[in-house]
C-alpha cells in the first residue's frame, strides 16, 4: 500500500489523526454521566501519546473556529515550545503543509491562516494569564508544574470566551491535590493509558529498556502506566524508601524461610492469603525474595502452594500465623506435606505495633527487596496506625513481618517443628 503513494498522499496520511489515532487520544463525547465535560484529563505514561492527543485536539479546535483564542501552557517556556509546538507530536509537526500553521517565537504565539491564535503561558509566570481571556487552553505535564494550584486558578478565570470554554491536560500522574480534585469532578472526561498501548510509535529498544529496568517499580508504575501512586502522612514505609532498598539479585543466603497469614474464609471477598519468602546473608542483612500471595483458594490451595514455594527455594521452614486458622492451620499442611518444618506464630500485639520494628530496620537499610513486589508495597506504603490498608486487613505485610522477624529478632534459630 504504502510504496503504491506519493510523497504528499503519505504526508496526508500521516496528519489524518483519524486513521492512526489510538482510542485514548480521541476526545471523549461526555464526561461521566452523560455531561458534557469542561475538562479532558489524560492521564498516562511516558510516550503514551498523550502530547500528540492535545496537539490533535488544538489543531482541530484552531481549523474549524476562527475566533478561537487558545492557551497553551507548561511548566516552563522552554517546555511549551520544544514539546508542544516544535516537538515530534507538537503543533508544528501535525499540521500538514497546506495549513499553513505561523509560529512567531519573539510573539509567543502561533496563528492559523482562518485567524485562530494560540498563546504561550507558563507555570513559572502564572500571573502572565492575568488579563487574557480565551476559549479553550492546553496544560501540558500538569502534575509537575511546581505552582500547579496557583497557575490552574489563574487559567480558570480566563477561559471565558464562547459558548462552551474547554480545556484539556495531559500528564503523567502524580498524587496531588490538583489531580485528584479533576478526576472527582463531574464535569471531567478522563481517558488512561499506559506506554504500551503507544508501543508501535516508540522505539522497540526503548519499550524492551524500561519495561525491564522499571516495570512494577513505585517509578515505573507512575512513569509507563501512568498510575497515582498514593502517599498516607502516617504509613511506616514510603515509596522512594522501598526504591532506595530495591536490588536486582540477593548473595549467597545462610537461611530462607517461607511466611503465610493465612485467610479466615476462602469465600468470595475474603482476605487473601499472605505467603512472603525472605532470607539472611551471613551479615545478618534481609532480602524479600518472594511475593507468592493468592486470593480467594482453598485451604488446601494456598497450603500446596506455600509448600511447592517450600520446596522450590529449599527455604528452611515455613512459618504459620495460626490466630485465626488455629489447627486448621496444622490439619491443611499436614495433608500437602507430612515432612515440611513448620513454625507456629500466634500473634500477640497488633499489626501496628508488631510492624513497626521491621520498619524500622527498612530505615537501616538492613532489608532489601529483590526486584519489585507491587502489590506487597502499596500496602505497605498504605499501612498506619489503624492496622488496615486501603481498609483492608494487610495480608501480604503481615506475611513480610513474620519473616522478617523469624530472620531478625529471634535469640537463636527457629525450631524447626514437624507436623506429624
Amino acid at each position: 500500500m504504502w510504496a503504491s503513494l506519493k510523497d504528499g498522499e503519505i504526508d496526508d496520511l500521516n496528519t489524518d489523526f483519524n486513521v492512526v489515532a489510538h482510542e485514548h487520544q480521541r476526545a471523549p463525547q461526555a464526561a461521566a454521566g452523560g455531561r458534557p465535560w469542561t475538562t479532558w484529563l489524560i492521564l498516562g505514561g511516558r510516550g503514551a501519546g498523550k502530547t500528540r492527543a492535545g496537539a490533535e485536539w488544538v489543531r482541530r479546535l484552531a481549523l474549524e473556529d476562527p475566533r478561537a483564542r487558545i492557551a497553551l501552557v507548561g511548566e516552563t517556556e522552554h517546555d511549551v515550545r520544544s514539546v508542544m509546538i516544535e516537538g515530534v507530536s507538537g503543533l508544528l509537526a501535525i499540521h500538514r503543509r497546506d495549513e499553513r500553521l505561523k509560529w512567531l517565537p519573539t510573539l509567543r504565539r502561533v496563528e492559523w491562516a482562518n485567524g485562530a491564535v494560540a498563546e504561550i503561558h507558563t507555570a513559572e509566570n502564572y500571573e502572565g494569564l492575568r488579563g487574557p481571556q480565551f476559549s479553550a487552553a492546553w496544560c501540558d505535564e500538569l502534575a509537575k508544574w511546581r505552582h500547579a494550584e496557583a497557575t490552574f486558578d489563574m487559567l480558570q478565570f480566563g477561559l471565558r470566551l464562547g459558548a462552551r470554554p474547554r480545556q484539556v491536560i495531559t500528564t503523567t500522574p502524580r498524587p496531588i491535590a490538583l489531580i485528584k480534585k479533576l478526576i472527582d469532578d463531574p464535569s471531567t472526561a478522563l481517558t488512561r493509558a499506559g506506554t504500551i498501548a503507544n508501543a508501535l510509535n516508540l522505539a522497540p529498544s526503548f519499550v524492551e529498556q524500561v519495561l525491564t529496568r522499571y516495570g512494577g517499580t513505585r517509578l515505573g508504575r507512575q512513569e509507563l502506566d501512568g498510575e497515582i501512586i498514593e502517599e498516607r502522612a502516617d504509613a511506616l514505609w514510603t515509596r522512594a524508601g522501598l526504591e532506595n532498598c530495591r536490588i536486582d539479585s540477593a548473595p549467597l543466603l545462610s537461611r530462607i524461610v517461607v511466611a503465610i497469614d493465612p485467610p479466615a474464609s476462602a469465600k468470595k471477598g475474603a482476605d487473601a492469603c499472605g505467603m512472603i519468602a525472605a532470607g539472611r546473608d551471613g551479615n545478618g542483612t534481609i532480602y524479600v525474595i518472594e511475593d507468592a500471595s493468592i486470593a480467594g483458594a482453598t485451604p488446601q490451595a494456598w497450603a500446596a502452594k506455600a509448600v511447592a514455594l517450600w520446596r522450590r527455594l529449599k527455604a528452611d521452614c515455613l512459618i504459620a500465623e495460626v490466630n485465626q486458622g488455629g489447627d486448621m492451620v496444622a490439619a491443611v499442611i499436614r495433608e500437602a506435606d507430612r515432612e515440611v518444618p513448620v513454625v507456629m506464630k500466634r500473634a500477640t500485639r497488633g499489626k501496628y505495633h508488631r510492624a513497626e520494628p521491621v520498619s524500622q530496620l527498612y530505615e537501616q537499610g538492613r532489608v532489601k527487596h529483590v526486584g519489585t513486589f507491587p502489590a506487597l508495597e502499596d500496602e505497605m506504603c498504605d499501612f498506619g496506625v489503624d492496622g488496615l490498608s486501603s481498609g483492608r486487613s494487610p495480608d501480604r505485610l503481615d506475611a513480610l513481618v513474620w519473616a522478617v522477624a523469624a530472620l531478625t529478632f529471634a535469640a537463636r534459630p527457629e525450631p524447626r517443628i514437624r507436623i506429624l
